[in-house]
């Protein structure tokens, strides 16, 4: 498999991935055609990203992003994999290294029309397609590769989009990194994810 070609959720038989470059805040994804916009705003140390989420177009995915939210899971979880040009990636792993317990793996779905265009938030998995916990990840850039194809190579579901705090993300992105014992892409000083809250606004 070209590693270039997928996100995996860090565990210890997985080798991580090399970067790519794309486009910028100004594409848009996409439109929520639901009677309700729900936001969710992830707080860190570095400041906070607000994005709005489509559950008209991944209701799954936004379902269970709220429940790992509301519950506090993500509370004291740090973005644990950082890469210039590409993505951040994070909701897995405490600050020590634990990767916490979550719940049951979610179905993909990569195949709703929402590109992992520059500011989206998308799935993290392994290479079983559906295998998506509580781990996502942020492009930094337009990885429209990472978007399904087919059923051979269905992608990482998209189910969200930044609206406010591109200068936070972008500061993340460039945070040094070094190897963390069998992972790369660490960051040498932590990014803390303190709080995900979500907001639902009735249109």
């Amino acid at each position: 498999m070209d590693f270039k070609n997928a996100i995996f959720i860090i565990v210890a038989s997985i080798v991580l991935l090399t970067s790519f470059s794309g486009c910028t805040e100004s594409d848009s994804t996409t439109s929520n055609e639901t009677g309700e916009i729900v936001y969710a705003t992830i707080q860190t140390n570095y400041g906070n990203m607000t994005f709005e989420l489509y559950p008209d177009k991944a209701p799954i995915t936004v379902e269970n992003f709220k429940k790992y939210a509301e519950s506090g899971f993500y509370e004291g979880t740090i973005f644990h994999r950082v890469i210039s040009d590409f993505m951040i990636q994070g909701g897995g792993f405490t600050a020590n290294g634990t990767k916490k317990e979550t719940l049951d793996p979610i179905k993909n779905e990569a195949d709703n029309g929402l590109s992992n265009k520059r500011g989206t938030i998308a799935m993290a998995r392994t290479n079983i397609v559906d295998s998506a916990t509580s781990q996502f990840f942020i492009n930094t850039v337009d990885n429209s590769y990472l978007d399904y194809q087919n059923d051979q190579n269905y992608g990482y579901a998209v189910f969200g989009e930044l609206t406010d705090g591109f200068d936070v993300l972008d500061k993340i992105e460039n945070v040094a990194t070094a190897n963390n014992g069998q992972y790369q892409n660490w960051p040498v000083e932590d990014v803390i994810i303190e709080k995900v809250t979500i907001d639902p606004i009735k249109k």
